[in-house]
């Protein structure tokens, strides 16, 4: 089946206000440029949105903070935005931090249909306020429930006409799992192929999750923090 949408505009369709978006990506590395650029051109608001991060002030998420379209932030690592930092201080924007696994764990649980889970992880702290709890052998655990995203969109190094994935380098860290969680799952790709001219054994997401997919036509790359050794 073919999945090939013919650009962002098309790709990005039926994306409403008021919705729940996963966006996937590490740090700024595999996330969707391309669709959150569309997002912002949408004007759509009131948006909740699942990612590891919230960008930096000016790219990623850092484009929607600055729009004030996000209402909530689910992420994991949010400390290299000013804008966000002032905006969760402010009470403008609702903020829920989970621990770096869980935030993984509740992505996959999301696709692979469980509805909750239990993890040792944040027993004991602020994590665990308002969330069931359990004992299981001497060791007390917290019930961290699935995701229920709207869209969730995603980057691949490599994609084919299918909607077969393939991602690379840090980019596989978030968006493999949140591909397979979305109602609607967006691939954007940097190289859109022919089925057949993929590697089967190196297929992270296959098509089946994917129910549209572009070739994107501008990928900046940004790196967050920069660091190079001092000449000698």
């Amino acid at each position: 089946m073919n999945k090939v949408v013919a650009n962002v505009k098309e790709a990005c369709e039926g994306l409403e206000s008021g919705m729940t978006i996963m966006l996937g990506g590490f740090g700024l590395c595999g996330i969707p440029e391309n669709c959150i650029a569309e997002m912002v051109n949408l004007g759509i608001n009131d948006l909740t949105c699942i990612s590891n991060n919230a960008g930096v002030d000016d790219f990623g998420l850092g484009f929607l903070l600055q729009g004030r379209q996000i209402k909530k932030m689910i992420s994991s690592y949010v400390g290299e935005n000013d804008e966000f930092e002032r905006q969760m201080l402010s009470g403008e924007l609702d903020v829920e931090l989970i621990p770096q696994g869980t935030l993984a764990e509740r992505c996959r649980a999301t696709g692979a249909g469980i509805p909750a889970f239990y993890t040792p992880a944040g027993f004991g702290t602020e994590v665990e306020e308002g969330k069931e709890t359990r004992e299981f052998n001497g060791k007390m655990y917290v019930l961290e429930k699935a995701f229920e995203p709207d869209f969730a969109i995603v980057k691949a190094w490599k994609g084919d006409t299918q909607g077969n994935l393939i991602f690379k380098g840090t980019a596989r860290n978030f968006n493999p799992m949140m591909a397979m969680a979305g109602k609607i799952t967006i691939a954007e790709v940097e190289e859109l192929v022919e089925p057949g001219e993929l590697d089967p054994n190196q297929i992270h997401t296959p098509g089946i999750f994917v129910q549209r997919i572009f070739q994107g036509e501008k990928y900046e790359k940004r790196i967050e923090q920069r660091t190079v050794r001092q000449k000698e």
